[in-house]
């Protein structure tokens, strides 16, 4: 029930020599079709098209490697990608759709070798209109970001790496930035999809509404998303507000009063003075202290600064531009973790956690991990966050989860790379879509029942 990957799950049945794909011939079809930058079988592009995230789980980092791509392609728009898609098909080959490849655990792995789909080149704008955005799936997040802000709106959400693509956010991201207003982004986000299937045979086919959530967080193991259309609002004024406490308590103590802020802040996250100073240098973060950071609305600074001020905080900079938002959304969720691992590694690992038992339990909490630390992060809801701690062994993980959920807080292991949201339904969708099971295998794990993707909120 804990979601840790066992190594027995890494063994598979091998693959008859006779039916194994014919990649040099993929190779050539592929070539023809998208040219010769179009694909690689070049080991260095195969190697880096072959991880993602995974060595900040200690546990999977063990595992490594657990898959290495025998061919990577580089579709240059929506149509090569279902181009890519039908030639992979028609030769037998695994593949496994990539985005950027930062923030997953596994997930982007390709474990069975075969073709790693890497859309990053398919990076075009299609169309902003009025509350939406169509773009196609290597498109960076920012890059959408700007786009809505020339028409006067913004995103309703996006995660905390802002370069992530919007493919890649959809098939294996949760939230970010516009989560306190919005939720996660299976909540209303997405308005359309157009996916390539193995069974569409390289027509491209368009998914909407409630339909399109059969396409989100499973990392293409029911299609691979070519365009997005998501949602987008009215634009505010943002500011960047930066303030320190002398405690962590302190932090904590104002965390959700600024989230209940109407209109809502973006995202309001905070630190520990120990994870504070692992972060970039930045005069807004003086030694000692815990640091707090909001992207508020402009109108909403003097009510902010009241309630830090009244609470024993202290305002070290208030900051404004269009890069405010990215500044600060590159230091939320697990990158303030990712700086602690890099402070010292082969050191930590975390859980996601959520729960009003992060800040009322708050001692308990961080007993159960030796060395903890907490990085936590408001939600319209509760608190949610990243605990760290002293990696010793996954028994370890494992008890310790039992130990949270016993305290009442949610938690959600990125210690293993199932498929973990809406699983049945991805599974029944799959049957139809790739019926013989050639979109990122090792994903669609029928008997998995760890924690599923909104365990912490």
């Amino acid at each position: 029930m804990t979601g840790l990957t066992p190594p027995d799950i890494l063994e598979s049945e091998a693959t008859d020599a006779a039916d194994a794909p014919d990649y040099r011939s993929l190779e050539a079809a592929l070539t023809e079709a998208l040219g010769p930058r179009g694909v690689s079988s070049d080991p260095r592009q195969r190697e880096k098209a072959s991880v993602d995230g995974a060595r900040m789980s200690p546990v999977i980092a063990e595992l490594l490697p657990l898959g290495v791509a025998d061919l990577v392609a580089f579709p240059a728009d929506a149509a090569e990608i279902a181009e890519t898609v039908r030639i992979a098909v028609a030769h037998g080959a695994p593949i496994t759709a990539r985005g950027k490849g930062t923030g997953n655990y596994g997930q982007a792995i390709p474990m069975p070798g075969g073709l790693v789909l890497d859309t990053s080149r398919a990076r075009a704008v299609v169309e902003v209109g009025d509350g939406w955005i169509t773009a196609e799936a290597g498109a960076p997040m920012a890059a959408l970001e700007l786009a809505a802000r020339q028409r006067g709106q913004q995103l309703w959400m996006y995660p905390s790496t802002v370069h992530s693509s919007i493919g890649g956010f959809l098939s294996g991201g949760s939230g970010g930035t516009g989560s306190i207003a919005h939720g996660s982004n299976h909540e209303g986000f997405v308005l359309a999809v157009d996916v390539a299937t193995p069974a569409s045979d390289g027509t491209i086919v368009h998914v909407e509404g409630e339909d399109a959530l059969g396409y989100v967080h499973n990392y293409g193991t029911a299609g691979i998303i070519i365009r997005a259309t998501v949602r987008l609002e009215p634009l505010q004024e943002w500011r960047g507000l930066y303030a320190s406490f002398g405690d962590f308590a302190g932090s904590m103590s104002v965390l959700q009063r600024l989230a209940a802020l109407r209109p809502h802040p973006r995202l309001v996250s905070a630190d520990d003075p120990h994870v504070t100073a692992q972060l970039p240098p930045d005069p807004a973060f003086p030694e000692g202290r815990s640091s707090l950071r909001t992207i508020i609305d402009a109108t909403l600074v003097e009510e902010a600064t009241a309630i830090i001020s009244a609470a024993g905080g202290r305002i070290e900079d208030v900051r404004e531009g269009p890069q405010v938002s990215a500044a600060i959304s590159v230091l939320s969720y697990n990158h303030p973790i990712e700086w602690l691992q890099k402070s010292e590694p082969g050191v930590y690992f975390h859980v996601e956690v959520g729960g009003d038992a992060l800040i009322d339990r708050h001692d308990e909490v961080m007993a159960v991990y030796p060395g903890a630390h907490l990085h936590i992060e408001a939600t319209g809801l509760r608190p949610i966050g990243m605990l760290a701690g002293v990696y010793e062994s996954p028994e370890q993980i494992i008890e310790g989860i039992t130990a949270l959920t016993a305290l009442g807080v949610g938690v959600h292991s990125p210690h293993q790379w199932n498929v973990d949201f809406r699983l049945p339904e991805t599974i029944e969708l799959a049957r139809v879509t790739d019926p013989r099971g050639l979109l990122n295998p090792g994903k669609l794990n029928p008997d998995y029942a760890g924690p599923v993707k909104g365990s912490i909120r």
